[in-house]
């Protein structure tokens, strides 16, 4: 039965999963940082491979999926902000070079789309978002059954439109984009300035507050930090709206940690979307639905392309 290495690269570790084609359960999966012992994190990679390499046996691809923008034609990293030394750096024939049998890369939220597609909350939908909601925004488009790339890699950085023009600046340094106005980070932004500005909360201006945090203490009926996901939950929202009128998914599936959080996202979100969509059309038989894979999504769209080439 052929196997399949597939590798979810993060900024903090890389994890790694041996498959066989057409079982979505993985045979065995290891994990390590992404840097560390003096090694480069393409080393480190390659050297997790090795260590879920089946003894005698033959492995058919390796299926990578790896943050920032990665060209679709060739597998190269155009720019990674978390994995140091990452800029049009040629991961795909890096790793092809190393072991000598096809590989393939994709971005990982892109991937995460994916999995989530072929095996999550998007089974039986031929259109589909995907939004993860964590420190930032990424996103990965289904249209017509097909992963949506774009020509240079770059479609789908739901993260960097623009939804307040004047908003606050963004990790990209542009004004007023999703992730600067709906991110966790965002969310603990505007508690830490709420507090410092003197409003009165559950929780302390003496340290910033961790996302968990602020959803704990909205949970418990603090007002900032109900105010806080309200805020979040309008903006993605308002940007759900625009991507209906645009793209016309059926699902659009919430994942990351912010997700996790449940009401308190999802009902400013719908009560945002039915105030600024077009028209109520695009709503019939349309969901959003929470992801279903975890942090498993990357590892399973990694594994799913390697199946579909």
């Amino acid at each position: 039965m052929e196997k399949i290495v597939a590798v979810d690269i993060g900024g903090t570790s890389i994890r790694a999963a041996l498959f066989e084609r057409g079982h979505s359960i993985p045979l065995t999966q290891k994990k390590i940082t992404t840097q560390g012992e003096g090694q480069s994190p393409e080393a480190r990679l390659c050297a997790l491979v090795e260590q879920i390499w089946p003894l005698h046996e033959e492995i058919t691809a390796i299926s990578i999926a790896a943050p920032g923008n990665v060209l679709p034609e060739n597998g190269v990293i155009d720019f990674a902000s978390n994995i140091p030394g990452w800029t049009h750096f040629p991961l795909q024939q890096y790793v092809q070079d190393h072991f000598h049998i096809p590989a393939l890369v994709g971005n990982d939220a892109n991937l995460a789309a994916y999995g989530e597609w072929k095996y999550g909350a998007g089974i039986g939908h031929r259109n589909l978002i995907y939004i993860t909601i964590s420190t930032g925004i990424g996103s990965g488009i289904i249209i017509e059954e097909k992963l949506v790339t774009g020509v240079t890699g770059g479609a789908g950085e739901l993260g960097h439109i623009t939804v307040e023009e004047e908003g606050p600046v963004c990790s990209c340094g542009l004004r007023g984009h999703l992730e600067a106005l709906a991110s966790g980070t965002a969310i603990e932004k505007y508690v830490e300035q709420e507090l410092l500005s003197g409003r009165p909360s559950l929780l302390s201006a003496a340290h910033p507050a961790s996302a968990l945090e602020i959803e704990f203490a909205a949970k418990k009926g603090d007002a900032l930090s109900l105010e806080a996901y309200r805020r979040a939950g309008f903006y993605l929202g308002r940007a759900i709206a625009d991507l209906l009128a645009v793209l016309n998914p059926s699902i659009v599936i919430l994942g990351g940690g912010v997700s996790l959080s449940g009401p308190l996202i999802f009902d400013p979100i719908w009560e945002s979307l039915r105030a600024h969509a077009i028209s109520a059309k695009y709503l019939e038989g349309f969901s959003i639905h929470p992801a279903k894979l975890g942090d498993q999504a990357g590892l399973l769209g990694a594994f799913a392309l390697a199946e579909d080439r």
